[in-house]
């Protein structure tokens, strides 16, 4: 199944200063890959989780030998016991640690790049002079698109509003973290919903029909057949999603779509990857069968949750 990406709404190639990368959509827990989770169609699911996207990025330029030294070093440090194997728990840990860590590591950057007055505070202005600021005087009038850019910065506001629990217009650090990661905070939950529903509702009706439902996750190419896992989304549109069988989407269907409750991605991912690469199907890895399967690990991608360096001074 293909989970909606977490990837930012594009800026225009033209425009000058850098909206920041912050989730524009945010999907608690989605699939840990901006790729589709298609095993027939190569393994670009996959790799993220156990490396990391930037990572995955560097593996893709490593000699096989210089891969191989990096994959031993990374496997010993998911082998939290030290016994030559990666059993599930290890590698559920070291998704989940790697999640937290992307997490900290972004609000980090942003954070140096916002607190222009390091009060360690950043209010709604030092935010919005910093990321739209050269063209707030001019209203956005020599910007192409400049309705995009309008509606980029009302929905910046109302989430950053949103994340402000004391509505005082200052972002402490865990307000700031809301704000960058909805996802991880049920009190911005409406923000999650209702972002996703803009994004995919193009006919602006306030819910989601099935056409908008695919369009979000697939365009076909001129005669291409629609692939497998389409038809499956369509099931699950008609079957699980539209609960209430009107053939849309509302809000609180939409919440229990990306908003799953407590379902566990990271464990869901850990027990996927081992399935994939446990060649003697013994429940646990080591070294030799992630190399066997090292086409698998190292040209895959399992999570968008940044790079998996080998620190030693990154405590587990």
């Amino acid at each position: 199944m293909m989970m909606l990406s977490l990837a930012s709404l594009c800026l225009l190639a033209t425009v000058a200063f850098a909206v920041p990368a912050q989730e524009k959509r945010i999907h608690h827990q989605a699939d840990l890959s901006d790729h589709a989770h298609d095993d027939s169609h190569g393994f670009q699911y996959d790799h993220e989780a156990f490396l990391g996207k930037e990572e995955a990025k560097t593996f893709d330029q490593l000699t096989p030998e210089e891969s191989k030294d990096k994959l031993a070093k990374i496997v010993d440090r998911i082998d939290i016991d030290k016994d030559g194997y990666i059993n599930h728990s290890e590698l559920h840990y070291w998704i989940k640690h790697r999640q937290r860590r992307y997490i900290e590591e972004n609000v980090n950057k942003h954070w140096n790049e916002y607190d222009k007055n390091q009060d360690g505070k950043i209010a709604w202005e030092e935010y919005k002079n910093t990321t739209y600021g050269f063209y707030l005087g001019e209203d956005f009038d020599d910007i192409e698109d400049k309705a995009t850019y309008k509606n980029m910065l009302n929905r910046d506001e109302r989430r950053f509003k949103t994340a402000d629990r004391d509505g005082d217009g200052i972002a402490t650090r865990e307000e700031f973290t809301a704000f960058l990661h909805p996802e991880e905070f049920d009190y911005m939950r409406d923000v999650v919903v209702q972002e996703t529903v803009e994004d995919i509702d193009k006919n602006g009706d306030g819910k989601v029909n099935i056409d908008e439902y695919i369009g979000d996750m697939y365009t076909p190419e001129n005669g291409e057949k629609e692939p497998d896992w389409v038809q499956t989304e369509r099931k699950h549109f008609s079957e699980f999603r539209d609960t209430n069988k009107d053939g849309y989407l509302d809000g609180s269907e939409v919440a229990h779509w990306v908003l799953p409750g407590e379902v566990d991605h990271a464990d869901n991912e850990a027990k996927h990857l081992i399935h994939e690469t446990d060649t003697d199907k013994d429940g646990r890895l080591t070294l030799s069968e992630l190399l066997d399967k090292r086409d698998y690990i190292i040209t895959s991608t399992i999570t968008d949750y940044g790079g998996m360096r080998v620190d030693e001074h990154d405590e587990l």
